[in-house]
């Protein structure tokens, strides 16, 4: 039997500054143009940082986003940089803290936007559509049930809140406003190629795609990058294509699984959050790497 990782739950390298510490990602400067992105195993939910790391969770988003970015390559570029782990972290010990987990990339001007596409009437989108027959303001048509596959993937944006604050969804108008138009069309246009392209690819895996979030910046050219992470188990809803029913929603590959177990506790969704069993940290450990092993083969 295939021993657990060992869990990171933070950082600590003294070789280089450390700019911030976000809810999965402790960053680090290189110099002036690069950083280094360390993919812990902390968990966030409800925006809350949990205080169980999930083990090996860091290693399988790197990997994951890593294989998206490769593939979707030739629809936007990406935040990754050429330069290896030996070159910005020369002691070993530091290297093999964070060896399989960490990233050097551009260093990129960050847009206020987090870009979600939604495939599925699942989660939030559900709620809202309960009520008025709208998903984030975008009207649907009548009588869709749970989990229902969407005419067509929407874009439904949010903002981008501090470490501790609530995501809000805004429209497409206000990213307009933050955005410029042309910015905020771009944005929009490649969100859903992107959604678009890995859910046809992800449905050879027997993977279906629910939603996705991606984060974007500009580079000294004010050319769009895709940056931080893409279509992991922490940013999106996976589901397998072979437990999927319309009207209840489906078991998944992916962070909801510990959503779900959180909402059958008496938590008001602010820190500190609850300690998790370890029977959940372990089979959602399996549920990350079952993700990885059916999306890339590792």
């Amino acid at each position: 039997m295939q021993a657990a990782p060992q869990a990171l739950f933070e950082s600590s390298l003294t070789s280089l500054p450390l700019i911030q510490r976000g809810k999965v990602r402790d960053i680090y400067a290189v110099g002036d143009d690069h950083l280094l992105i360390v993919t812990t195993d902390r968990l966030s939910a409800f925006d809350v940082i949990l205080p169980d790391p999930i083990p090996g969770k860091g290693a399988v988003l790197t990997a994951v986003s890593g294989f998206w970015f490769k593939r979707l390559g030739d629809i936007v570029p990406n935040h990754l940089a050429g330069l290896t782990l030996e070159e910005v972290l020369p002691d070993a010990d530091e290297r093999a803290q964070v060896n399989g987990r960490a990233v050097i990339v551009k260093r990129l001007r960050p847009l206020p936007v987090e870009a979600i596409a939604r495939g599925y009437l699942i989660g939030s989108g559900w709620k809202d559509y309960q009520q008025d027959g709208r998903v984030c303001g975008i009207a649907l048509p009548a009588g869709l049930q749970q989990a229902q596959q969407l005419p067509e993937p929407i874009y439904t944006p949010s903002t981008k809140a501090e470490v501790g604050d609530h995501d809000e969804n805004v429209s497409f108008e206000q990213t307009v406003e933050q955005l410029g138009r042309d910015l905020a069309e771009q944005v929009r246009d490649v969100t859903l190629q992107l959604y678009r392209e890995a859910a046809a690819y992800a449905a050879t895996r027997g993977i279906l795609i629910a939603d996705t979030k991606f984060e974007f910046g500009l580079d000294a050219s004010d050319r769009l990058t895709l940056i931080d992470e893409a279509l992991t188990p922490d940013s999106s809803r996976f589901w397998p294509a072979d437990q999927y029913r319309i009207g209840e929603s489906p078991p998944s590959f992916d962070k909801q699984f510990v959503r779900d177990y959180l909402e059958t506790l008496d938590w008001d969704k602010t820190a500190p959050g609850p300690t998790l069993p370890k029977d959940i940290v372990e089979r959602t450990a399996e549920k990350y790497r079952e993700a990885q092993k059916r999306l890339i083969g590792a």
